[in-house]
């Protein structure tokens, strides 16, 4: 099981970061605590040209659960009878269970703008929007695990991405770019395997 809170620095807590897919609905802080950390990241990540396109979507309670109910009905409809029960446990018993989602959004309309604002770089700009978005991520991950909760990255996107934004009346240029649920660890996560650093870095001096 997950060790019980304690403060640590960045480093730590980075190396502390894992994806957890047995999650209880509890929580080991308040509600106030992830919204401050939402916050917190929403203010003070980068992003390219200081263009702040990330935008964030914070379920919580029932609305945690209503967007799961969304998942599953939109691949009962794609997937076959026979499959979709090992589907529909998975999210029952892996996201739906937890105590809360973070939804990650870019909004198209701040890349457009940048896109007409420096027309040499416009290929470049939903590029750099996906990297402000993966920071955000990160960033999001990182102070949740280091106050006790478990998460895990989903992308169920854009199958889900129409409902999503008519269920919570989201503008259209809103474009989902994944689902973090998150609660308590009930179980520990997966080995990590480690590829030789050698091989993925080279220092010159």
């Amino acid at each position: 099981m997950k060790e019980k809170y304690m403060r640590r620095t960045f480093e730590e807590a980075m190396e502390h970061r894992r994806s957890y897919y047995s999650i209880g609905g509890d929580s080991p802080v308040l509600d106030e605590e992830v919204v401050h950390i939402v916050r917190e990241a929403v203010k003070h990540v980068p992003s390219a040209l200081n263009s702040q396109s990330t935008r964030i979507v914070l379920l919580l309670g029932d609305e945690h659960k209503k967007l799961w109910d969304i998942v599953k009905e939109t691949l009962k409809k794609r997937i076959p009878a026979a499959a979709f029960a090992k589907t529909e446990a998975k999210i029952d018993g892996s996201f739906a269970c937890g105590h809360g989602t973070v939804l990650y959004f870019e909004d198209t309309a701040a890349v457009k703008k940048l896109q007409e604002a420096f027309p040499t770089y416009s290929e470049n700009f939903p590029t750099w929007s996906q990297h402000t978005s993966v920071m955000h991520q990160f960033a999001i991950w990182t102070m949740l695990e280091d106050k006790g909760l478990g998460a895990s990255l989903q992308h169920y996107n854009p199958l889900i991405d129409e409902e999503v934004r008519r269920t919570w009346s989201l503008p259209e240029s809103w474009m989902l770019i994944a689902e973090m649920p998150f609660g308590t660890p009930t179980g520990e996560p997966g080995e990590k395997e480690y590829q030789d650093l050698s091989e993925r870095i080279k220092i010159f001096l």
